[in-house]
């Protein structure tokens, strides 16, 4: 039952994660948000990759999946900022 929200959030925006702003170069983790229905992979869930640009309201991640380098275009609120150590 991992597709499922805890009962208090179900249904609920937090309007903080929709409105979030990103740079060019900022490190994210993909994680989707249960409540809006999306069609990205679902290999995607929980990688993590650079903001390279904007287009429109959503963001240009650069993933890596497998070996392969991917741009995939994504929607602010399934983006969770990360800190990158070096």
């Amino acid at each position: 039952m991992a597709n499922k929200k805890p009962v208090r959030t179900r249904g609920k925006i937090q309007l903080s994660k929709y409105f979030q702003k990103f740079k060019e170069g900022d490190f994210v983790a993909v994680s989707r948000e249960k409540s809006i229905p999306v069609n990205f992979n679902k290999r995607l869930q929980g990688s993590t990759g650079v903001v390279v640009g904007k287009k429109g309201r959503a963001y240009i991640v650069k993933v890596k999946e497998g070996r392969k380098p991917k741009e995939i275009l994504i929607a602010a609120i399934h983006l969770k900022k990360i800190k990158q150590t070096k």
